[in-house]
């Protein structure tokens, strides 16, 4: 019969010898207590949830109706400036121009959406107020698995709720888009264990210090939800709904997908992978620069392309109507087309 033989934690052979193991883990300087720990993360909870209330909205969406208004729904928002602009979700405000807003210390308040961008599941709001709290925006790229992370928002309609947890992963992709309208990918979002239930949607998750890393989007199951990360890129979305009203983004035409290069093309080019077309929209940009399907694309410009989210992120405001080299893989040979991307509509 074979047995088996548990091994306890690494230790050198001293250690083991002295028996002082326990004893150092016990006086490891840099590790607080179990005591001092639940202290510590008490005090940054209370401290993010203090600071961080007065920029949380409760929003009350409505639509108007023959003889008179009707709810649509409800979720969270958070204050990015002092004179009423207030960042949420775009699925929460969706088929809405209009809703209120009501904040921790009793205003009512009468918002109105500025933009929508269903690409980003991210808009704009403008409140009736010139003396809001602004919530302070910071850099989910800095985020590590396993960090504190603060949620704030309305769940269920209770305003001000506060859970808390940590970091579960990050660089989730998360499907978004207008029912019946462009589907898109949000890149680097982020994954947490702090509870997240309905009406926490637009709400803000923050690190340790109180600034908003993300905007509660989603629940992606029991215990887990997803956050819209605030980056460079959200910033950019967030100034042009400011300006605009909208987001607008540049269109090939195409659907693509991952597939590896032949070898002797990955040789030549220096890489492995490429996008194959999978499918080309008839009279887009694609079709008109002579795309066709099984094509292997493998740069645009001089940028090159191994995913879906590479192409994705290439698709900006700039390269509306400017010709672009298409580099691709045709019948074994590689080949260059000149495609001019059109605007996305939606």
């Amino acid at each position: 019969m074979s047995s088996v033989l548990f091994v306890e934690a690494p230790a050198d052979a001293e250690e083991r010898h002295n028996g002082t193991v326990a004893d150092a883990a016990a006086g490891d300087p840099e590790r607080p207590s179990d005591a001092a720990a639940l202290d510590a993360y008490s005090r940054v909870v209370t401290s993010v949830a203090r600071d961080l209330a007065p920029s949380v909205a409760n929003l009350r969406v409505t639509r108007r109706i023959r003889g008179g208004r009707t709810a649509l729904g409800g979720g969270s928002a958070v204050v990015i400036a002092p004179d009423g602009y207030l960042l949420t979700s775009a699925h929460v405000v969706e088929g809405s121009a209009r809703g209120g807003a009501s904040l921790v210390d009793g205003r009512d308040l009468r918002f109105t959406v500025v933009g929508r961008d269903p690409l980003s599941d991210l808009a704009v709001l403008r409140a009736d107020a010139r003396d809001l709290v602004p919530a302070r925006l910071g850099d989910a790229g800095e985020l590590q698995v396993g960090q504190l992370v603060v949620a704030i928002g309305n769940p269920h309609g209770y305003a001000g709720s506060v859970t808390a947890g940590v970091v579960s992963a990050l660089g989730r992709s998360l499907p978004v888009g207008r029912r019946g309208g462009p589907q898109r990918m949000v890149e680097n979002v982020v994954q947490t264990d702090a509870a997240l239930n309905p009406g926490n949607s637009g709400g803000a998750l923050a690190d340790g210090r109180g600034h908003v890393v993300g905007i509660n989007t989603a629940v992606a199951g029991v215990g887990l939800g997803l956050a819209v990360p605030i980056n460079d890129a959200t910033r950019r979305i967030v100034a042009a709904l400011m300006t605009d009203g909208r987001v607008r983004r540049a269109l090939l035409g195409v659907a693509v997908g991952p597939r590896p290069l032949p070898p002797r093309v990955a040789a030549l080019l220096g890489r492995r992978e490429g996008l194959e077309v999978i499918e080309v929209v008839e009279d887009g940009p694609a079709a008109r620069a002579g795309l066709h399907a099984e094509d292997l694309i493998v740069a645009l410009g001089e940028t090159p392309l191994a995913s879906a989210d590479d192409l994705q992120r290439l698709m900006t405001a700039e390269r509306i109507g400017r010709p672009l080299d298409l580099q691709i893989v045709r019948a074994g040979a590689v080949r260059t087309l000149s495609v001019v991307p059109a605007e996305l509509d939606g």
